[in-house]
């Protein structure tokens, strides 16, 4: 019986070990093509991913590559089709200046195209295609750029350094950004752009005038510039926000131009400082009016700048001026917030009611706005 045990754990135990070598030598096995091809099929696109691809699907063929002829010299940025008719919405420094502007869609069809309009102090322009020499036209949605925050996911799509098609991905910086507009007032003063978007979306030349999309594939941006010292991709990028394309492009569009609402002040953000050396309340906000542009609607308004000099924290200040508190009821806390409205919200020939501290004394004054000079 013994001996019978012994014979039988033997082969049990042989049995153990030929399986287990065997179950070794099938997977020591180095892979080949078709081993690789079936550990690739088991991953799967997370959801993030799958949407960039749809979305880079969706919208590639609509974005263009722009060429153009200038007086000095050659150009390239990007555009995106803004309907069907065959109109194509850039940057005015990408074609506001061209003799001579060709269009390169997705798929390599090339077109010429004419300057319909453009705005310097948006920095758009739209160019536009006869749709019998271009592809079948997919116009990009618009979206709704009041509605961003900052952290949200964008993409932006254009051509690079000529790169046709490439798509970027990051959120939203900031929100509420200047950039210094290239028209001036009667006496030199400047204006500014309101409600720029920061990116962190890569953004280098040739982008510019390409869109920047959110994540349901509609534009919320036009790319217009970038922060940097080497002139490439920094981290800091800027784009046009939706809300003033819809505003600027059909102007552009019908009249070749677009005429800006215009107040004719300058002025500042009133600090606590400021306001406890004119007699009010440390925490007071507003606008402080420094000056009136001859000639102004503000000045036929009888607004008011300042009055005196005093020394303030070591530095020459001005102050005296009327204090802009609100425009028709929505109140101001910083001179960026009147910009906004005005650019937005308000048109040439419009008549706007300004909650205006004068003296210490809150007063309703009506302007007429005229058109920026």
């Amino acid at each position: 019986m013994s001996s019978f045990r012994q014979r039988l754990a033997w082969m049990l135990a042989g049995a153990l070990i030929t399986g287990l070598v065997l179950a070794g030598i099938a997977l020591w096995q180095p892979p080949g093509p078709a081993a690789s091809v079936s550990a690739q099929s088991s991953v799967s696109l997370t959801d993030l991913e799958t949407r960039f691809v749809e979305l880079y699907r969706q919208a590639n063929g609509s974005v263009v590559s722009i060429q153009v002829v200038e007086e000095n010299g050659f150009g390239q940025g990007s555009g995106f089709v803004y309907d069907s008719a065959g109109h194509i919405v850039t940057n005015h420094h990408v074609a506001g200046e061209a003799v001579q502007i060709s269009v390169v869609f997705a798929d390599g069809t090339r077109a010429s195209a004419e300057l319909v309009g453009s705005d310097p102090d948006s920095d758009l322009a739209v160019i536009k295609v006869d749709p019998a020499d271009a592809p079948a036209l997919k116009p990009l949605p618009l979206g709704d750029s009041d509605t961003l925050q900052v952290g949200q996911m964008v993409v932006a799509v254009g051509n690079p350094f000529g790169l046709s098609g490439t798509m970027t991905t990051g959120i939203v910086s900031a929100l509420g950004r200047s950039l210094p507009a290239q028209s001036t007032d009667l006496e030199g003063g400047s204006f500014t752009t309101p409600d720029i978007i920061q990116t962190d979306a890569a953004i280098n030349p040739g982008n510019s005038g390409g869109p920047l999309l959110n994540l349901a594939g509609e534009v919320v941006g036009v790319n217009t510039a970038i922060r940097s010292s080497t002139s490439q991709n920094s981290g800091i990028g800027f784009a046009v926000p939706s809300g003033l394309v819809a505003r600027v492009a059909p102007a552009l569009i019908q009249n070749g131009s677009y005429e800006y609402p215009w107040l004719g002040i300058a002025g500042r953000t009133l600090d606590s400082a400021t306001a406890q050396a004119m007699g009010l309340e440390r925490g007071q906000t507003g606008i402080l009016v420094a000056s009136i542009s001859r000639n102004s609607p503000a000045q036929r308004a009888g607004l008011r700048g300042n009055d005196r000099e005093i020394m303030l924290e070591g530095q020459e200040v001005g102050i005296g001026g009327d204090v802009i508190v609100s425009v028709d009821g929505q109140p101001l806390a910083k001179f960026d917030d009147l910009v906004h409205y005005l650019v937005t919200q308000a048109s040439v020939g419009q008549t706007i009611r300004l909650g205006v501290l004068r003296n210490g004394q809150l007063i309703e004054v009506p302007v007429t706005l005229a058109a920026r000079p």
